[in-house]
C-alpha cells in the first residue's frame, strides 16, 4: 500500500475513534465541544510516559486515556449542572483551557511541540479504531444504551423513573473523554510530534459535525460520517482550488434536505435484523 493511502486510512482510524468519543456524550443530550482538549490530555500524557518514564507505549496509550477520562470525572460534575447551550459553552471553554495550560507547560515543550520518541505504525491505529466501533457497538446492546437515550428524551421522567440522571451523564462525559485521550495518545505515537495548537477549536467542530452528519440515532452514524468527511475532500482532490467550498456546499444541502443524518434508527434496524425477517422498509 501506497503511503499516501496508508495516511488516509490512519487518518480515517483517528476521525472514528474522535467520532465515537462525540457520540457517546450526545447519546446522552451532551453536546461536547471540548473534545480536543481531552485528545490533547491523552497525547501529552501519553508522549511525557514514553519520553521521560520510558513505559512501553501500549501501556501509555491506555494511560493516556485514563488521564483524560480522570480530567473528565474532576469536571464533570460543576460542567453538567448547565444544560443546553450552557453546557456546549462549559466545554467549549473547558478545551480551550486545557490548550492554554499545555501552552504553558515547559515540560512538555509550551509552545514549541513536543517530539514523541516512541513510534507506532499504521497498523496499531487502524486496530484501535476497530476496537472502540466494537465496544461502542457492544455498548449499544446493554441496558446503559437505553438509560442514555432516556436520559437524552426527557431526564425529568427518568429521574422519576429512578435513573441517576446525574451518573449517567457523568459516564457517558468520561467514557466520550477516555476514548478522546486514547485517539490523542495514538496520533502523537504514530505522528510523532505534538503541538497544543493542533487541539483547537476546528478539530473539536469537525468531530461534532461527524456526528451530526452521520446521524445520532445510530451507532454506526459516527462510523459513517467519519468516513464521509474524511474520503470525500480527498475524492474532491482534482478541483483542488473549489474542493472545500464543493464539500461545504454538500454538507449545507445534505443536512438541510436529512437533518436527521445518513444513518437513522430505522436504517439501523433494517440492516442488522435476522435475514428472511419480514418488516417494514425503513
Amino acid at each position: 500500500m501506497s503511503g499516501y493511502l496508508t495516511g488516509i486510512f490512519v487518518l480515517l482510524a483517528l476521525n472514528v475513534i474522535a467520532a465515537y468519543a462525540v457520540y457517546l456524550p450526545i447519546a446522552a443530550g451532551q453536546l461536547n465541544l471540548g473534545i480536543a482538549g481531552f485528545m490533547a490530555v491523552g497525547a501529552y500524557a501519553a508522549a511525557y510516559l514514553t519520553n521521560a518514564l520510558n513505559w512501553p507505549v501500549h501501556a501509555a496509550i491506555g494511560a493516556g486515556g485514563v488521564s483524560a477520562a480522570l480530567v473528565a470525572v474532576a469536571v464533570a460534575i460543576p460542567i453538567l449542572r448547565t444544560q443546553g447551550v450552557y453546557l456546549s459553552l462549559a466545554t467549549f471553554a473547558l478545551g480551550q483551557v486545557i490548550s492554554a495550560a499545555i501552552l504553558n507547560l515547559e515540560v512538555v515543550g509550551g509552545a514549541a511541540g513536543y517530539p514523541v520518541s516512541v513510534h507506532i505504525g499504521p497498523t496499531v491505529v487502524v486496530v484501535a479504531a476497530a476496537l472502540v466501533v466494537a465496544l461502542v457497538r457492544l455498548l449499544a446492546t446493554t441496558r446503559f444504551s437505553l438509560y442514555l437515550a432516556a436520559v437524552k428524551n426527557d431526564p425529568v421522567v427518568s429521574d422519576l423513573l429512578g435513573l441517576n440522571v446525574r451518573a449517567i451523564g457523568v459516564a457517558a462525559l468520561t467514557a466520550g473523554a477516555g476514548i478522546a485521550g486514547v485517539g490523542g495518545a495514538l496520533f502523537a505515537h504514530y505522528f510523532n510530534y505534538i503541538e497544543a495548537q493542533y487541539f483547537g477549536v476546528m478539530l473539536s467542530t469537525y468531530t461534532v459535525l461527524y456526528v451530526l452528519l452521520g446521524g445520532t440515532q445510530s451507532v454506526w452514524g459516527p462510523l459513517v460520517g467519519a468516513t464521509v468527511f474524511t474520503l470525500l475532500p480527498e475524492l474532491l482532490r482534482s478541483s483542488s482550488q473549489w474542493r472545500y467550498a464543493l464539500f461545504a456546499l454538500f454538507i449545507i444541502v445534505f443536512m438541510a434536505l436529512r437533518p436527521q443524518g445518513m444513518i437513522t434508527s430505522g436504517m439501523s434496524r433494517y440492516f442488522t435484523r435476522p435475514s428472511g425477517q419480514s418488516g417494514a422498509s425503513p
